[in-house]
């Protein structure tokens, strides 16, 4: 297996500057080889594009892990039920990969290379379809917008209650499709823990023009119909650990670890939680209020906000994962880490030169369209 992951990161190395051409390549190939597929894809194909790839790289990076590779790729066969994806689909795909990596790595590409890649994909093509056959539970869920409210210009918080039940475990995000973004998903993560009413909080940003994002928080409203897949994610509580918890959120990122505290709210009487939640402005904290209320009612949560470009806010400055550097020691806690790529990269960075053992940090690393 360690030798399947040199030869798969090293082949990566070839091809990792020219993703963006390569997934053009990709897609043009696979819709060739089966034109019908397309129209398992959205109409626009900008931001889908790296999608499919990413998820495959993100696959292979958890190779040398069998318990995460395992949980991945399962979470991700029962996930692409809502494409209505079919085994031999898999198969198209697959060519396709190798198509482009072979492509892509030109003179430097080499016939080991192009058998570790096809073992690698039918190692994670064997997982999917077996996990997405053995799900019994519907493909996706329909749910009802019950409220929408904008905080501030590009953030929105809105509630939904599926039509049926949808278990997920706190922690955990579904893909959403809305109606005004017809077959385009993406990816966020419930903000509460399950409730007995079925309701789920979701918090969007959408910068610019992010095309699902920018939906959800602009043209949203009460009463609209949502369409949400599978939960997938494994960052959830420890419960066998009685460790203190720090949690990291930047953004947005926020939303998976207030569920993990709501989670906690209903039975934690011993566990001390920092929770460490990262903005631009001191605007963007734009939760700040909720949280200041649960710290109120929960004397075992400290609520630390930072903002990195406020010069003038009264608060800790500077990025959220400096500011955890500042506090501690963090020697015995169990660490949950919510955000973009650059700020979960950024904190495992800090943690690990504070030699934070990796074993105690949990973080879910998935595509947002912001």
């Amino acid at each position: 297996m360690a030798e399947l992951g040199r030869l798969l990161k090293e082949s990566w190395s070839l091809v990792d500057e020219q993703q963006d051409r390569m997934a053009a390549y990709f897609y043009a190939r696979l819709f060739t080889l089966d034109p019908k597929l397309r129209d398992l894809f959205p109409v626009e194909m900008d931001v889908q594009r790296s999608r499919l790839l990413g998820a495959i790289v993100t696959a292979v990076q958890t190779l040398e892990d069998p318990e995460r590779f395992a949980d991945y790729l399962s979470g991700l066969g029962r996930d692409h039920r809502k494409f209505s994806v079919q085994p031999e689909h898999y198969e198209t795909v697959g060519r396709s990969l190798i198509d482009a990596l072979r492509t892509y790595g030109a003179d430097q590409w080499t016939l080991e290379f192009d058998q570790a890649w096809r073992d690698a994909y039918d190692v994670i093509a064997r997982t999917m379809i077996t996990a997405a056959t053995a799900e019994h539970g519907p493909a996706y869920w329909y749910a009802q917008v019950l409220s929408h409210e904008r905080r501030g210009l590009d953030t929105a918080v809105f509630t939904c209650r599926p039509l049926e039940p949808l278990p997920y475990r706190a922690g955990q995000y579904v893909s959403v499709e809305c109606g005004y973004r017809p077959r385009a998903w993406r990816a966020y993560s419930m903000a509460n823990a399950p409730r007995e009413d079925q309701t789920m909080e979701f918090h969007v940003k959408a910068p610019g023009a992010g095309w699902v994002s920018g939906a959800l928080v602009r043209r949203l409203r009460p009463g609209d119909m949502l369409r949400l897949a599978a939960p997938m994610g494994s960052m959830v509580l420890d419960r066998g650990s009685q460790r203190d918890i720090v949690c990291v959120g930047g953004g947005t990122g926020l939303a998976p670890l207030k569920a993990i505290i709501d989670d906690l709210a209903a039975t934690n009487r011993t566990r001390w939680v920092h929770l460490f939640f990262g903005a631009r402005t001191r605007d963007d904290l734009y939760d700040l209020a909720a949280l200041t209320e649960l710290a109120q009612a929960h004397p075992w949560l400290t609520v630390i906000p930072a903002v990195s470009e406020d010069p003038g806010y009264a608060g800790e400055t500077g990025l959220v994962s400096e500011v955890l550097d500042r506090y501690g020691p963090w020697n015995d806690h169990d660490f949950y880490v919510s955000g973009s790529p650059a700020m979960v990269a950024a904190t495992r960075r800090t943690l690990t030169r504070l030699q934070v053992p990796s074993t105690r940090v949990r973080h879910d690393v998935f595509g947002h369209d912001y």
